[in-house]
């Protein structure tokens, strides 16, 4: 099914919606956590429905290696396997070609299994069935994602491949029997900081044509002012009546400039990581638990943020299970950080339709760059 997007409200270049899949709609824009083994660290698909999640993030790399696709598929797909009756999204294998540094060729890229050694080789067509058999609502065309800065050969082939892939993945979803009925794919548009680039990667992309558009390849080495431009050249050219996605931004500072620049879906682990780490979200910045000044400390984590899942709990007890390695103080930051940051886009979602999008802007800014 065609993913549909419908604007509610514009302000400047932000704005707010709905996207209706075939397993249901999310309101825009929209934070997904990152489940990548079919689970967000240290959170039961229990806590993701108290919170308010609407999408999460699973990854296709690692699902298809543990359990497997096929065990997934036949234990009645991620919604049955995990748990989770909320709306799922699976990334294509195309970041772990950034992270992993697997031998890519023209046909696909060839990994080494982080779990045994085991080599497997994942293309375009294969990245559609393996997501077909997981059964997210969304899956994204297998991309190559190159690391920056990169040299202009880099940045072409990686252009070139995605556009050729891109083609041969969205060939592959449309003749599967099961998923072009049941999950929308959206194509990725590659190109670095390299504008006309970008622009290039866009137009095929748009050629193939997808039920939504992401833009990869950011946030993995530029700084935010180098991104901002390409960012800008691209959006301007997608559909508006389709979800632009955002792959891997998650601090509130890039949030709001993308959100500004028409952005409406984005995920990261930098809310779960940085509470495994001992980072917390406030709203007056973020704050190192670790720090022994916190040791003795009776103020719960973030006094603006009364509605903290971790708010009955002082910084100071917090601190001691994050310090001897309670687990349970990891899960009350997890808990603590997604609930923040999901508040955060809530309060971002409301500015845009009260026509606030700059003030909150420019307020998020003063705290957070």
């Amino acid at each position: 099914m065609r993913a549909t997007f419908r604007v509610d409200a514009v302000d400047g270049g932000a704005r707010t919606g709905r996207v209706e899949t075939a397993g249901g709609s999310f309101a825009t824009p929209c934070f997904m956590p990152v489940g990548t083994r079919g689970a967000v660290r240290h959170l039961s698909s229990t806590d993701l429905v108290d919170l308010g999640v609407e999408v999460v993030l699973s990854n296709t790399y690692h699902l298809m290696l543990r359990p497997g696709a096929d065990i997934v598929r036949d234990l009645g797909g991620l919604r049955g396997f995990t748990g989770w009756n909320g709306l799922s999204l699976t990334d294509s294998g195309g970041y772990q070609i950034f992270s992993l540094h697997p031998t890519v060729d023209d046909d696909g890229a060839v990994f080494r299994s982080t779990y045994d050694g085991s080599t497997h080789r994942l293309t375009p067509e294969g990245a559609a069935t393996v997501q077909a058999d997981l059964g997210a609502d969304i899956q994204m065309v297998l991309d190559v994602c190159p690391g920056l800065p990169a040299t202009d050969h880099v940045l072409r082939r990686a252009v070139e491949r995605t556009a050729v892939w891109a083609a041969r993945g969205r060939d592959a979803f449309l003749a599967h029997p099961d998923a072009a009925g049941r999950q929308s794919q959206f194509g990725i548009v590659q190109g670095g900081v390299d504008v006309p680039l970008r622009i290039e990667s866009a137009e095929r992309t748009l050629e193939v044509g997808f039920d939504g558009y992401a833009i990869g390849g950011m946030s993995v080495g530029e700084s935010r002012q180098e991104m901002l431009e390409p960012l800008e050249a691209v959006t301007s050219l997608l559909p508006a009546d389709q979800p632009r996605y955002f792959m891997g931004l998650g601090d509130p500072a890039g949030l709001v400039e993308v959100v500004g620049r028409g952005i409406d879906m984005f995920d990261c682990v930098i809310p779960t990581r940085h509470a495994r780490h001992g980072t917390v979200l406030t709203s007056t910045g973020r704050l190192n638990l670790r720090n022994a000044r916190f040791g003795r400390d009776d103020e719960p984590l973030d006094p603006g943020f009364p509605a903290s899942p971790a708010a009955q709990w002082s910084r100071g007890y917090l601190r001691h299970l994050l310090m001897t390695d309670e687990p349970t103080g990891r899960r009350l930051l997890t808990l603590h950080n997604l609930a923040w940051l999901l508040d955060f886009v809530d309060r971002l979602r409301e500015a845009i339709g009260a026509g606030r999008f700059e003030r909150f802007r420019s307020e998020t800014l003063g705290v957070w760059s």
